[in-house]
């Protein structure tokens, strides 16, 4: 098996079986050394590569452990903190690492709980671990981009200055990237004070701000959407054309005199909330098999979210009604019902379970012109 597939095996496991996991002791057994072996590719049962319950003194700390180390030529070069899977990593619960950085070899350490893993280094000081990660990942949810980097961790490609080297630009492209991840779930006023000052003439007063921040979530939900469905028409083959979006509303060029804060917003209420996003992208995906993606397009509304053929109101392919406390339900157009067929769901991934009636649907439009029978 590759890297990414033992992975994607690992990850598989995990999904499977972490809801059985009760203590610190079964997560090493069935997450952590299957990631130092399988993964990385040490051997756990050789003390030569890796050393479990590491022991030493460290200054008036006697007989302290850390729960594994990688060796290489007698030295430590990787340090390994575990933790229960599901308990949060937090640096003031792992005293060890820092302790034992400073006292070994090691340049090297990591914090996890067998599905979360934080990486550190000494790049802010010799001999000192960092208080901050240079590379984070989740095996649940793993940036394909941060493969390579896993992976100079493991036996086969081991290269500490390799590692060290990239790790400062990892460490800030990282942070740079969760500090925008943050901006895009909520929107603090600095974030959308920069939009107000390059979309909008007048003063950015709080109204204004307070006006934009929905505009600002929509905008990015939608250009996210946009590069993803470009990505998907890319690996279909063929050159992305331009991708017809809900209405984006159009900035004034002039606050207009007066106290009056005077923004045209259609429907600003509105916000288009990253579940509907996710579940356009599934029925698109879906679409596929029958039309170019393009022509599926999403109209978001108070009460539920379009999904249309070619933006035609008249070509509704699915509505998805997520925004309930404790119903979720869809509504599809087979058997030519113009109210539509109600379907409850339990989460946005079981729009797959009606993926045959919205490809019947859209070819009836194609063919027909109404939708038949699924």
């Amino acid at each position: 098996m590759t890297f990414t597939e033992n992975v994607a095996a690992l990850a598989g496991k995990i999904r499977a079986k972490k809801d059985d996991i009760a203590t610190e002791e079964a997560t090493k057994n069935a997450f952590i050394m299957p990631f130092i072996s399988s993964v990385l590719g040490y051997d756990v049962f050789d003390p030569s590569e890796v050393v479990p319950e590491l022991v030493a003194d460290v200054g008036v700390k006697k007989g302290e452990k850390i729960d594994y180390a990688i060796m290489k030529d007698g030295q430590v070069q990787i340090l390994i903190e575990c933790k229960k899977i599901g308990e949060p990593l937090n640096l003031n619960h792992a005293s060890q690492l820092f302790r034992y950085f400073a006292a070994t070899s090691a340049r090297i350490a990591i914090l996890t709980n067998g599905q979360e893993y934080q990486v550190y280094t000494d790049g802010d000081a010799p001999n000192r671990m960092d208080e901050k990660p240079f590379l984070v990942f989740d095996l649940l949810n793993v940036d394909r981009t941060l493969l390579p980097e896993i992976q100079k961790l493991s036996k086969e490609s081991f290269d500490l200055d390799s590692v060290v080297n990239a790790a400062e630009e990892l460490k800030y492209i990282g942070m740079i990237k969760r500090i925008i991840g943050n901006e895009v779930r909520e929107p603090s006023d600095d974030w959308i004070r920069y939009f107000v000052s390059r979309a909008y003439d007048g003063k950015a007063t709080q109204k204004v701000v307070d006006q934009f921040r929905g505009l600002v979530g929509k905008a990015t939900t939608q250009y996210i959407s946009d590069q993803v469905n470009d990505r998907l028409k890319n690996a279909l083959g063929g050159d992305a054309p331009e991708i017809a979006v809900s209405n984006v509303p159009l900035m004034p060029a002039q606050q207009p005199s007066g106290d009056a804060v005077a923004i045209e917003v259609p429907d600003a209420d509105i916000v288009t909330t990253d579940e509907e996003i996710d579940g356009f992208n599934i029925v698109r995906a879906i679409a596929v098999s029958e039309v170019a993606p393009e022509r599926i397009v999403h109209r978001d509304a108070k009460t539920y979210f379009a999904v249309l053929l070619d933006d035609n109101n008249r070509k509704p392919i699915i509505r998805l009604h997520l925004n309930g406390k404790n119903v979720k339900f869809v509504t599809t157009f087979e058997n030519d019902s113009k109210a539509g067929v109600r379907h409850d769901i339990e989460s946005v991934v079981d729009i797959y379970k009606v993926a045959d009636v919205i490809r019947s649907t859209i070819r009836a439009y194609i063919h027909d012109g109404v939708p038949a029978n699924a």
